[in-house]
């Protein structure tokens, strides 16, 4: 793995499962999960628990991806993805107390190798993006997206195969 910048700047880097080549800029908050081989994660991205990042992908700066993301091989992240794990967020519980992990359900987000998302795109939970796809920058996915097809737009909508 090669630090880029000062290690010092780091947040927390604790037990990642770190691929080689593997290039880490400063101020990533990576915890619990794993990053292939050859891949490159950008400055202030946030990377929790359980998160699967495969070989050779670039998670471009001020991305956050949460627990229950898998990534493929060969996939690009723009700048200020988010990924999103809980489809009914609430802070409290109807008697008001706070939530814990035990009042919400995890839901999983996959993408596919060789796919592609663009800046400031925001990902809900459920969904798989297919191989290939690419996701135009500001969209919001809220459903599958099909291999090999471009999306844009909120709600992302297919443009083309």
């Amino acid at each position: 793995m090669e630090v880029l910048n000062s290690t010092e700047n780091f947040q927390c880097l604790n037990h990642v499962e770190v691929g080689e080549g593997v290039k880490i800029f400063a101020f990533v908050n990576a915890y619990h999960c794993k990053i292939g081989s050859g891949s490159k994660v950008g400055t202030f991205v946030e990377i929790q628990r359980g998160v699967e990042i495969g070989e050779n992908c670039k998670i471009s700066s001020h991305t956050f991806i949460c627990e229950g993301v898998k990534i493929e091989d060969n996939v690009f992240i723009g700048h200020n993805v988010t990924f999103v794990n809980d489809r009914y967020p609430r802070a409290t519980n109807e008697d008001g107390s706070i939530q814990t992990a035990d009042d919400w359900k995890l839901e999983t987000t996959l993408v596919k190798k060789g796919a592609s998302i663009g800046s400031s795109v925001t990902i809900l939970c459920g969904v798989t993006i297919g191989e290939g796809a690419l996701v135009g920058a500001g969209s919001v996915v809220t459903k599958d997206v099909a291999p090999n097809t471009v999306v844009v737009g909120n709600p992302a909508k297919q443009i083309k195969k």
